[in-house]
């Protein structure tokens, strides 16, 4: 039945019922909503690092909406110049015209990339900036003349987004199955998850850094240099559970692309705007990709934005004649998104938020490391304020959760139990099974400690249902 638009919010039912009846949520499972064992969780405020449900009852954001919001809830001077710019210009699009809000941010993003990065081609989020800097790559190798390099190298369990090409590019098989075909020429290399490498390396972070960037080089000569068109990574890999780069890793990544003339494509979708302390954790790191690729954090997620962000050496090409890039989003550059990240950005120079986050960032690891002497958490790894904890079922010999124990465990308890406990966060088996936590960049010692001691009485818990 369909309900009518014209009945009070009162008369239709509750909130959770009729999202479950209209809403349809991405990446959810509808059954326990049909058939009374759980209902939709409904969020309706946030203030800082909190949120509070339909009943008033308090959350801590332990995953920042989605690796998002930056700058923490209730931000109103994000939301005001919002309105502003709104009432002055509520949309143009950026197709051979431009406006003020737009100018301003691709300038203040330009400024903040590493190297000559400082062309800035916006999008609504960061798939549509994976997809755009494929589309760029294939283009920049026809335009200069060598047609054939369109293959994309990314890594295993490495997650880049839903559209056909960025998922092409994401090496979840379970993510992929049901749309294949997919677009081709797209080849999978190992990723940086030590806990889990070879075990005479699982001692070595260099040695190991060295090993699985050497997997590139051996997939582009495999595959034929010729064909190769670029490389896309994360600078800390989201899906699998926050997998930092060991020394000298990205380092290598890039000789290997110098080397082959491959483009070294750094998906900071969720690593940019503070989240690794740095407005991009490639400058942190100390490595120049040819394009970035981000979202989220640019407005703290106030509003949707992306942007791909190249080299001058890629718009070369584009300088001349009647070429054009040959690709575009009705939202690219949106104004009342680019005043959000620009007010957001003035937040983070205001308040310091990248230097908070590099002051505090070994005390959260520090607070959630207490957890490994649960039987349950076999790792604790990432990076900034991208954190993950690894769940295994023997610590001993590494053995992680068989999928029964998962679906028990991660499905059947643990994500409603911590929500239920107060944190929200993600528990997760993409790759082996995992809870992440990613809160908001003004969190401190009080919400590290408040997060330790929920995972703390959850994961005890689901220890015991093993």
């Amino acid at each position: 039945m369909t309900a009518d638009p014209r009945r009070t919010a009162s008369e239709q039912g509750p909130l959770s019922r009729r999202a479950a009846e209209h809403l349809w949520m991405p990446f959810t499972r509808y059954s326990p909503y049909f058939d009374g064992t759980a209902e939709v969780p409904v969020i309706v405020r946030g203030e800082g690092a909190y949120v509070w449900d339909e009943q008033g009852r308090r959350y801590l954001d332990g995953l920042s909406g989605l690796f998002t919001v930056q700058v923490g809830h209730g931000r109103s001077e994000i939301a005001d110049a919002m309105a502003a710019q709104a009432k002055e210009l509520a949309f143009f699009p950026v197709w051979s015209y431009a406006h003020p809000t737009a100018i301003e941010l691709a300038e203040r993003l330009a400024a903040e990339a590493p190297g000559d990065l400082d062309r800035v081609f916006f999008t609504s989020g960061g798939g549509e900036a994976v997809e755009s800097a494929w589309k760029l790559a294939k283009q920049y190798f026809r335009l200069t003349g060598r047609p054939n390099k369109h293959k994309v190298i990314s890594r295993s369990v490495a997650y880049h987004g839903t559209s056909q090409g960025a998922l092409s590019i994401t090496g979840i098989p379970g993510a992929k199955e049901p749309f294949e075909p997919l677009v081709p020429s797209t080849i999978r290399v190992p990723n940086t998850n030590i806990y889990r490498a070879p075990e005479h390396l699982r001692e070595d972070e260099k040695s190991f850094g060295r090993w699985a960037a050497d997997r590139v080089a051996e997939a582009i000569a495999f595959e034929g240099p010729d064909t190769v068109a670029a490389v896309f990574l994360e600078p800390v890999q989201n899906s699998g559970g926050c997998f930092a780069p060991p020394p000298g890793y990205l380092e290598r990544v890039r000789e290997i692309c110098d080397a082959y003339d491959v483009l070294l494509v750094a998906d900071e979708t969720i690593t940019a705007f503070g989240r690794i302390g740095d407005t991009f954790a490639m400058k942190r790191f100390g490595v120049t990709p040819d394009i970035i690729t981000c979202a989220k954090g640019m407005t703290s997620g106030y509003a949707p934005m992306g942007a791909m962000i190249a080299s001058q050496r890629l718009f070369e090409p584009f300088r001349h004649g009647t070429t054009m890039f040959l690709h575009g989003f009705t939202w690219s550059g949106h104004p009342v998104g680019a005043a959000a990240a620009l007010a957001n950005l003035d937040i983070f120079e205001r308040e310091g938020i990248n230097q908070h986050v590099r002051d505090h960032e070994e005390d959260f690891r520090r607070t959630l490391e207490r957890l490994l002497d649960l039987p349950i958490v076999g790792d604790v790894r990432g990076a900034g304020y991208f954190m993950a904890v690894e769940l295994v079922q023997d610590k001993t010999t590494r053995e992680t959760l068989d999928d029964e124990q998962a679906e028990r465990v991660l499905r059947g308890y643990l994500s409603s139990a911590l929500l239920e406990n107060g944190l929200y966060c993600r528990a997760d088996d993409r790759g082996d099974p995992v809870v992440q936590l990613s809160p908001p960049l003004i969190s401190d010692q009080t919400q590290f400690d408040e997060i330790e001691q929920i995972l703390r009485t959850t994961l005890t818990e689901a220890g015991n249902l093993l």
